[in-house]
């Protein structure tokens, strides 16, 4: 049963990619989606078996590499956090390929989109059901493949060839870290099997455990786009909108934070480690709800959404909290994917708008995609009792709980962000569904609710963004809860989870939450009843400077293209040109033959067919020999006496096979 719930999404990408053509389109949709269905039927047994029952798992398929005291076997383990990661990720999928049938409808490779769809499902199946680093390498490698492909699907377009290259290279960048660190632990530990460097961490080296927590982090930021690797996932958007919610919600964007989680017994014994995460993580968080203020296309305000959010569950593992991580982690996955998809609808609607600024008044169109929209949104700003809430105002309380600089840092700036998301997302609200109509009058006249291929999706996401928090948080994140066993380890140090439920102040508890009131209720304010105020606002010199600061992204992209980007170039054509085409042409093969051609024209040169050269080359010879025997009298030959013997063992043999040579001429 376990290894179907991997097999299924697999044998549904080879299927629908493979025999497309036989199968058509609609056997392409029918066959995937079932597959997907079916593996999430099977995860949510294995769910009970092990996660609630408390029974995990291990299957060893074979041995992968055995050399010497390196042993690496395709092995899968089962643990609480491997089900409970299961859920988000199989359950999703399985609504967006369902979504993806109405939406897709009119592209005409179909077969290859659900192909692409499952497989990346089947990798990242793959990536958290594990029981070894390299296993767990494999899935973070392939899922970064497979979203190459997945953004760059529409690949006739120029923006998502460059954000799918973009995606694929930081990616990259982030996998060199994750290799390097995994072949730390293979130094260190002697093996890369969770169990024995879980047991064996607690006896290491601070200093190079340490170093493997940055390098694991470095694969981390890149995967899960926490700053200053965070620039693909903007980007990402120009791939179809379910790809979008796939890669944000439930996958690509997830396997970092597993990554971490996962790595729990070794970020525990370091303290550096444990406090460089919590600063990128708050600084993410609030660096991506800045730039979310001003963005203008919907389906990037939702991205940087997505950045803040990951901020939050990178600074949740720095802070310890690692089950707390990855419960927001899942709840997120429910919210976002409903946000995506919602916003996928609307684009689909009203002729493939994604301007904010060139819609409003879609509430009377729109009814259900707004009240999906508005459920989503609530989720997120952590709105009291619906699913976002019971994780992310349990992180930024967890943060002011550990008194020190770091959880201060994070517990300040994670306020701060909650009010931010709520101001921007009540402002994608309120220009899209509530303003006055902005948008064209034949877009509004075709705009209507999409089919129940779409429907049923968000109303599945909505009612797991209204409930799923409640039903599933005391056994997550509940006081007292051994839900995740030794699937995660928190160091007794580090638990402080009574302190922040029971001793804080209420206004420490209740600050972000009247925040996101604020920002909510401003947002609306702003956007719907003074519009003219925004627009003025702009045109003074100091909001426009901060709007362009903010619109640019903090300026990386610009950073990253004219420093780092246009560096590597030209360093790269030195390269090539010097480097490459100069000192290896010379000394390797290209030089080696050319060499030898030139000594062997010159010595074919030396045979003149004069009878008195060759006296003079025989008279030098024999010189050279009575130098060479006699040369210890004359000077120290101690460094080549080696090399002389060699010489004197070569010249006798030559004359010994000349002298058989006359011999044999002779006779004849």
């Amino acid at each position: 049963m376990y290894i179907s719930i991997l097999i299924l999404p697999f044998l549904g990408s080879l299927i629908s990619g493979l025999l497309g053509r036989k199968i058509g389109v609609t056997g392409s949709h029918i066959i995937t989606s079932t597959c997907l269905i079916l593996s999430s039927i099977l995860a949510t047994l294995a769910f009970y078996e092990v996660g609630i029952c408390g029974s995990p798992v291990s299957i060893n398929l074979g041995s992968w590499i055995d050399s010497e005291f390196m042993s690496i076997s395709w092995e899968f383990l089962f643990d609480q956090l491997t089900v409970s990661m299961f859920i988000p990720v199989i359950y999703i999928s399985s609504l967006i390929h369902i979504f993806s049938i109405d939406y897709m409808s009119e592209d005409p490779h179909n077969q290859r989109f659900f192909s692409y769809l499952s497989l990346f499902t089947f990798f990242m199946l793959l990536l958290v059901s594990g029981a070894n680093f390299f296993v767990m390498f494999v899935g973070l490698y392939l899922i970064g493949v497979v979203s190459y492909l997945l953004i760059n699907f529409w690949f006739t377009r120029l923006q998502a060839n460059k954000a799918a290259i973009l995606a694929f290279t930081i990616n990259r960048v982030g996998d060199m870290g994750l290799s390097i660190g995994f072949f730390a632990i293979f130094a260190l530990f002697g093996s890369i099997d969770y169990a024995t460097v879980f047991s064996l961490s607690s006896y290491m080296n601070e200093t190079a455990i340490t170093i493997i927590g940055l390098l694991l982090l470095s694969g981390a930021m890149a995967k899960s786009a926490q700053i200053p690797l965070h620039s693909w996932l903007p980007g990402s958007m120009e791939g179809p909108t379910p790809v979008s919610a796939l890669i944000h919600a439930a996958t690509l964007v997830t396997s970092g934070l597993y990554l971490l989680v996962r790595s729990s017994p070794i970020l525990e014994y370091s303290s550096t480690a444990l406090l460089v995460i919590t600063l990128v993580g708050a600084t993410t968080a609030f660096f991506a709800a800045t730039c979310g203020l001003v963005q203008n296309d919907i389906k990037r305000i939702i991205a940087f959404s997505t950045i803040s959010q990951l901020g939050y569950m990178v600074m949740a593992v720095g802070l310890s909290q690692y089950n707390v991580a990855i419960f927001h982690v899942i709840n997120h996955s429910f919210f976002k994917a409903l946000l995506f998809l919602g916003a996928g609808a609307v684009i689909h609607s009203f002729a493939d708008q994604q301007d904010v600024r060139k819609m409003g008044g879609l509430i009377n169109f729109l009814p259900f995609t707004y009240t999906a929209m508005l459920v989503g949104s609530l989720s997120l700003l952590a709105t009291p009792w619906l699913t976002g809430f019971y994780s992310k105002d349990l992180i930024i309380e967890l943060a002011y709980a550990q008194y020190s600089f770091s959880g201060t840092y994070a517990y300040i700036l994670g306020s701060i962000t909650a009010g931010l998301t709520a101001f921007y997302s009540f402002r994608l609200i309120s220009l899209v569904f509530l303003t006055v109509p902005n948008g064209s009058r034949t877009s509004y006249l075709n705009s209507h609710e999409a089919n129940l291929q779409v429907i049923i999706p968000l109303f599945i996401l909505g009612l797991f963004s209204i409930f799923f928090g409640y039903f599933s948080s005391d056994f997550f994140v509940g006081v007292g809860s051994d839900f995740f066993g030794n699937s995660v380890f928190i160091h007794p140090n580090n638990i402080n989870l009574i302190e922040a439920e029971f001793s804080l102040d209420p206004i420490i508890k209740l600050l972000p939450t009247i925040l996101s009131l604020t920002g909510a209720s401003l947002a609306v304010y702003l956007y719907h009843f003074t519009p003219n105020f925004v627009i003025d606002l702009t045109e003074t010199s100091l909001p426009k400077k901060i709007y362009t600061f903010l619109n640019g992204k903090y300026l990386f992209d610009v950073i990253y293209n004219k420093y780092i980007i246009g560096l590597g170039f030209k360093l790269g054509y030195s390269i090539s040109k010097e480097l490459d085409r100069g000192v290896i042409e010379l000394v390797g093969p290209y030089g080696l033959s050319t060499i030898l051609t030139k000594i062997g024209i010159n010595i074919g040169k030396l045979d003149t067919g004069i009878i008195t050269t060759y006296s003079l080359y025989i008279t030098l010879s024999l010189l050279s020999l009575l130098f060479l025997i006699f040369a210890p009298l004359l000077i120290d030959t101690s460094l080549i006496s080696e090399i002389r013997l060699i010489i004197i063992y070569l010249a006798c043999f030559l004359l010994v096979i000349v002298h058989d040579h006359n011999n044999t001429k002779k006779f004849n």
